[in-house]
């Protein structure tokens, strides 16, 4: 296929809603009054569901806001051609390899309708030579311990990508196939971080560690969640699944997966989202006959990271208290 794009080709990329676009590359989009923003990013503002600005970077021409291609530009790393190609895919729009026909499908493609993106090709970042920055920022930045680290990459479960140092977090499915892989930026800028799938995974899976001889799987919202409640408790025995979301599709499939699993501890985030995906999903599986809890980090933590972090910034106070 070429990269000429046509003027109704252009027209639909552009008329893709940004907010299922954000979505999609694994951010939580809110609506605040007559725009949206992004709970990753909160200085990001999204308008008509179709245009962006972020205003913490208002003197910075080409990353600070503009359309759906510039978006995936700046946050998915995308070229300009790539970006077109990805939107009219998600938008359900397909060439034919005639030339001058074109063919598109029922999927919605503006923003206030519904699409159903076509499966993508799911190629993963190839890998740097080392772990190097990986490390540092889990060890450093989120406070997991290298042992705990190291046991992931060992594992073949995480490792770091050679163009970006992102951390890629990797899901199989029981034959050890890779089907899913999210990334997160190794910098954070101002608390930041940047994160998002890899286009064309299988959201039916997710990063997880498997222990066949347990009957029970505990649920966290994130990869590094389930990194932190491991480096916490260390091996408790139990199945570990990390949804990358609040939406139960990768355990679906894990239940399917391991039908010797009975029980589900939900371990999501302290907040309201995760709360109430925590009670509405406890109900689900309680009316399906499992045995199912409602857990997490205590209640002055959002997540078991922030637990993390504030447990070893209390230890390392404790044990080197300042010289005089």
């Amino acid at each position: 296929m070429d990269g000429k794009f046509t003027t109704e080709e252009l027209m639909i990329a552009k008329s893709v809603d940004l907010c299922r676009v954000a979505e999609s590359l694994g951010y939580t989009v809110r609506r605040i009054g007559k725009y949206h923003t992004l709970k990753e990013m909160d200085s990001i503002r999204i308008y008509n569901r179709t245009n962006w600005y972020r205003w913490s970077r208002q003197g910075e021409q080409g990353s600070n806001g503009g359309s759906q291609i510039d978006f995936l530009k700046v946050f998915n790393g995308m070229s300009v051609k790539e970006a077109v190609f990805w939107l009219l895919d998600f938008a359900g729009y397909r060439r034919t390899e005639d030339i001058g026909k074109r063919l598109t499908t029922r999927n919605a493609i503006v923003s206030k309708q519904t699409s159903i993106p076509e499966s993508k090709h799911f190629l993963l970042p190839d890998k740097a030579p080392d772990n190097r920055r990986a490390i540092k920022y889990l060890t450093e930045k989120r406070r997991i311990s290298e042992r705990t680290v190291r046991w992931f990459i060992e594992k073949g479960l995480l490792y770091e990508s050679a163009e970006h140092h992102n951390v890629v977090f990797l899901g199989t499915d029981v034959e050890g196939n890779v089907k899913f892989a999210s990334m997160r930026g190794t910098y954070d800028k101002d608390g930041k971080s940047f994160k998002c799938d890899v286009s064309g995974n299988d959201k039916n899976y997710g990063f997880h560690v498997a222990r066949k001889a347990s009957d029970t799987v505990a649920v966290f919202e994130a990869a590094i969640d389930l990194m932190s409640y491991m480096d916490i408790y260390h091996d408790t025995g139990e199945h570990l699944l990390a949804l990358g979301m609040v939406a139960d599709n990768p355990l679906e499939q894990y239940l399917k997966d391991y039908p010797e699993i009975r029980c589900i501890r939900f371990c999501l985030d302290n907040d309201t989202p995760g709360r109430t995906a925590a009670l509405e999903l406890a109900e689900k599986y309680m009316a399906r006959c499992y045995s199912v809890k409602v857990d997490g980090p205590p209640e002055t933590y959002k997540d078991y990271n922030e637990w993390l972090v504030s447990k070893k910034t209390r230890d390392a106070a404790t044990i080197s208290p300042k010289r005089r």
